[in-house]
């Protein structure tokens, strides 16, 4: 798995760089991206992903991509001292614009470990173009300790709760999917710490089977009264073996629990199907949902069939059901 894993890693960036090194612009259907989270600040839309240093891309209509530099010319030194085998391939990253800043939070890992550590960096904008652009790290936010910890420190998520509290979602495999409230500034775990899980696959629902524990991931989006949290379900990283696909559940609280349609907790195994793999892409996942002028967006990476399992980018509008159910149409 490593194998492949690493050999994917690889395609994306030759196709990075082949981007950077010939038209610095490409439409939508040649991005080739994993872990997509996106913000839009002064007309642009700013793609952050897993890469080297985190890879960025921009765009002004969600159509046409550039590519631009990444958010670290170097490792950061407290990740590769914490992580020896972490040499600067970052991985799903997640923006927020908070209190006049946008925070940025990233994961720093060895795969198939739970070695790994969330970290924070800041800019006061993301257009590389102006005077006051210049990103700022601040460290470590949460750190897993194979053999310690029982859970892993990858995949964050911000939110902001109903009374302005902020909370980081995360977590890939082992005990699945924590929240953990942070400070306002966003720059630490709030103290005393709280802590909740949101999402777990390791037993199956009316089963005395035990699950298999895939689940990371998570995106929790407020839509009219609720909170949706998203969560990839299943194994990327696999090519056209790849059987990703994104489950979903609600609450009231932030905190949860979190309801699929029939009723399930996501922390007892819960979750609805929203979108998996079709005879276009093998598998579906790593999801964010945004708001952006009017509309609500699904964005996700797919593994293309056609292109022997390479990550693209998918950008799909969400609709809602009468009853307040996201789906994916096309």
């Amino acid at each position: 798995m490593k194998t492949l894993y690493t050999l994917l890693i690889c395609i994306v960036l030759s196709s990075f760089t082949c981007i950077a090194q010939t038209d610095r612009t490409t439409d939508i259907s040649n991005v080739v991206v994993h872990d997509p989270t996106m913000a839009l600040c002064q007309g642009s839309y700013y793609l952050f992903a897993t890469g080297n240093g985190i890879s960025v891309m921009s765009s002004k209509d969600l159509k046409n991509w550039k590519m631009e530099r990444p958010v670290f010319e170097k490792a950061p030194a407290w990740a590769t001292r914490l992580i020896p085998e972490y040499k600067g391939h970052t991985w799903a990253p997640d923006i927020i614009f908070h209190n006049g800043l946008y925070h940025l939070f990233y994961s720093c890992s060895s795969f198939g470990k739970n070695t790994s550590a969330i970290g924070h960096a800041t800019n006061i904008t993301l257009d590389p173009t102006a005077p006051n652009f210049k990103w700022t790290d601040h460290g470590m936010i949460l750190q897993s300790i194979q053999g310690r910890d029982n859970w892993n420190a990858i995949d964050p998520n911000i939110v902001i709760g109903n009374d302005g509290s902020p909370w980081m979602a995360f977590g890939s495999f082992w005990d699945g999917i924590k929240l953990v409230k942070l400070t306002n500034d966003l720059m630490a775990l709030s103290q005393p710490e709280e802590w909740y899980s949101l999402s777990r696959r390791t037993t199956i629902p009316g089963s005395q089977k035990k699950g298999n524990g895939a689940v990371e991931a998570p995106f929790i989006m407020r839509h009219n009264g609720f909170y949706y949290l998203f969560v990839s379900f299943d194994y990327c990283c696999k090519g056209t073996q790849s059987n990703y696909k994104v489950a979903v559940g609600r609450s009231k609280e932030v905190t949860g629990p979190y309801l699929d349609k029939n009723g399930i907790d996501m922390a007892e195994g819960g979750g609805t199907i929203l979108i998996q793999g079709d005879s276009v892409w093998a598998g579906i996942g790593h999801n964010a949902a945004y708001h952006f002028n009017g509309t609500d967006y699904f964005v996700a990476h797919a593994y293309s069939i056609a292109e022997n399992g390479t990550p693209k980018l998918l950008l799909k509008p969400i609709t809602w059901t009468d009853d307040g159910w996201p789906e994916i149409k096309d």
